[in-house]
């Protein structure tokens, strides 16, 4: 009779600048499945890693944004193909993390697939439903049109391990932004496991950069940092003393927010467009009409 195989445990790393690192502080924390067993060991990140995250995202942003809106929704559509080719491995994270049935794990990841590509077909559409031609009182074509914000920090929810991770990551970067995420804490093999699919994607290395670890302990930093330009609280929902701190941070240097909700919506419901338009600026060009 075989002897009895001993247990591989896994302990996932970081993801930034497309490359896999160990948490600056040498820390892990152990990830439970929904019945308190053991799944993994994940990267306890900390102030030095969000900063390594921040200038990654920073200096991926210039070629990103500089892409045409084209070809970043080819890239997030190529990433919806390689989730779907990883299903089985995504529903079973989504399995394990959320306690669902296999069939309602499988139906998460398909609504995930969807997600991405909803946004990836909006990409090149966007600047013709929120930018303009403005009627102006001279002789000048006054034109606006969207642009990405920069850098931007993304508190994923905390609930939602992979619809809910998407739903908040792809209109950030569809639209020409770089992302630094912080995953949920008690559910983060989605995000790691969405970390490997980037990775081996054609998405560049530091548009994304995904930390694992607690929100509470990341996101200050975060939300104070002068070389991010926005942050999305939706990690936080419903831990107003929380999202007030990082508003207060946030505000401190003129930083776009996108507010905590009271609770963490149904991220299976309709998307909309604002999640596009709550991180673009809207440049507005003067131009003398030819005679």
């Amino acid at each position: 009779m075989a002897a009895p195989r001993i247990d591989v445990r896994k302990t996932y790393k970081l993801y930034i600048g497309g490359a896999f690192p160990r948490s600056e502080s040498g820390y892990s924390y152990t990830a439970l499945d929904a019945k308190g067993r053991f799944v993994a060991n994940a990267a306890l990140a900390s102030r030095k890693d969000a900063r390594d995250a921040v200038v990654a995202a920073r200096k991926a942003f210039g070629g990103w944004s500089g892409r045409t809106a084209y070809n970043r929704a080819q890239i997030l559509y190529r990433v919806a193909e390689v989730l779907e080719d990883r299903r089985p491995q995504f529903a079973l994270a989504v399995q394990q993390s959320e306690g669902l049935t296999p069939a309602r794990a499988n139906a998460v990841v398909d609504a995930a697939v969807d997600r991405l590509v909803w946004y990836a077909g909006w990409a090149d559409k966007l600047t013709q439903v929120v930018g303009n031609a403005n009627p102006v009182a001279g002789p000048f074509f006054n034109l606006s049109t969207p642009e990405p914000t920069g850098v931007v920090a993304v508190l994923a929810p905390q609930g939602s391990s992979l619809l809910g991770l998407v739903s908040v990551l792809a209109p950030v970067i569809v639209t020409g932004n770089t992302v630094v995420l912080v995953s949920s804490y008690a559910r983060p093999l989605p995000a790691v496991n969405l970390a490997e699919v980037l990775a081996t994607s054609d998405v560049p290395g530091g548009v994304v950069n995904i930390l694992t670890g607690d929100a509470a302990t990341v996101a200050p930093w975060l939300a104070a940092h002068l070389d991010v330009n926005a942050i999305d609280l939706a990690g936080v929902a419903g831990d107003t003393e929380l999202a007030t701190s990082l508003e207060v941070a946030a505000a401190d240097n003129l930083k776009r927010v996108r507010r905590a909700p009271a609770t963490e919506p149904d991220w299976a419901a309709a998307p909309d467009l604002t999640a596009m338009t709550d991180f673009v600026e809207i440049k507005t060009v003067w131009h003398p009409m030819g005679v």
